[in-house]
């Protein structure tokens, strides 16, 4: 599913909202996921998983097209766990 799909669902599941109003809600909702993550935060939704980040060390990397070697930067990089319902019903024990 796409964003656009999601957006689409959420406004035939809910007739009272534009697609405009659609839009808005999962633009604010992935937004404030982002927002939450930049700062270091976590995002919990129950049910369904936990968002984080992990830290990346520096290492040494390999152009793949040079083969030379290439310094690569720590980082944080995003993280998501599946909450136990959302994996219960993945394998249909739910």
């Amino acid at each position: 599913m796409i964003r656009s799909e999601l957006v689409q669902k959420i406004a035939d599941a809910n007739p009272h909202l534009t697609l405009k109003d659609a839009e808005r809600i999962v633009g604010t909702i992935l937004d404030s996921i982002t927002e939450t993550l930049a700062a270091g935060g976590r995002v919990e939704l129950r049910g369904f998983g936990a968002f984080s980040t992990r830290a990346r060390d520096p290492r040494t990397g390999r152009n793949p097209r040079t083969g030379v070697a290439v310094a690569v930067e720590a980082k944080r990089v995003p993280h998501f766990k599946a909450g136990k319902e959302l994996r219960d019903r993945l394998n249909a024990r739910g």
